[in-house]
């Protein structure tokens, strides 16, 4: 996929636009539970609001990681494969954001900044080299995968429409884990694994509030 810059710019500023201010649409439906109706108290539909709402800030940071890393890779393919996970990532940002109306909760009030810190990491691991890019991606990924599986225990058990979401979305980031490293991605250093862990942290609280 070659693009020249002036393309590439006005594509990375669309898919910033579009993830901000437009309603996401998915390719594949909504997962869902058969036969398991949700039945939520008011104060569970709170609960459950609260953390679909940390959820679809993750989307929203995807979306900019991979749009970032996209626009900083000289490789066709690897940039081609970015492009495709942002759209893969596009559902599970359609799903929640549905999941929140559903739930009458809106989502967080700070994404543009979310969105705009998460592009800003994404052009620094991408202009560190593609395999760091490609370490950025697998080490994101084993974390969201972890902060999802936290979800599955803190989410009401009667909730089944947002454990369905969840539980596919921990998938799917597994399996964007596994192509990175097929890939080539490097392992990143202990140190940096720790700081985005501590960055991760400060979002998911914010974004649990606010």
């Amino acid at each position: 996929m070659r693009m020249n810059p002036t393309d590439q710019f006005f594509t990375t500023a669309d898919a910033a636009l579009r993830t901000l201010f437009a309603t996401p649409r998915a390719a594949q439906p909504c997962p869902t539970l058969p036969g398991d109706a949700t039945e939520l108290t008011a104060a569970e539909k709170a609960q459950a609001g609260a953390l679909m709402r940390v959820n679809h800030v993750g989307e929203v940071c995807a979306q900019a990681l991979y749009t970032a890393q996209a626009f900083a890779t000289k490789n066709n393919a690897l940039r081609a494969h970015f492009i495709k996970a942002s759209a893969e990532e596009t559902d599970h940002l359609a799903w929640t954001s549905q999941r929140l109306t559903e739930l009458g909760q809106r989502p967080s009030l700070l994404n543009p900044l979310w969105y705009a810190g998460a592009f800003g990491l994404g052009l620094l691991a991408g202009r560190l080299g593609d395999p760091v890019s490609l370490g950025f991606v697998v080490e994101t990924e084993n974390q969201v995968e972890a902060h999802l599986q936290s979800h599955l225990t803190l989410l009401p058990s009667n909730d089944h429409a947002s454990r369905a979401i969840v539980a596919q979305m921990k998938d799917d980031e597994a399996r964007h884990a596994l192509d990175a490293q097929k890939l080539g991605a490097v392992e990143l250093p202990e140190v940096v694994k720790n700081v985005m862990k501590a960055a991760a942290r400060v979002m998911t609280t914010v974004a649990h509030r606010v």
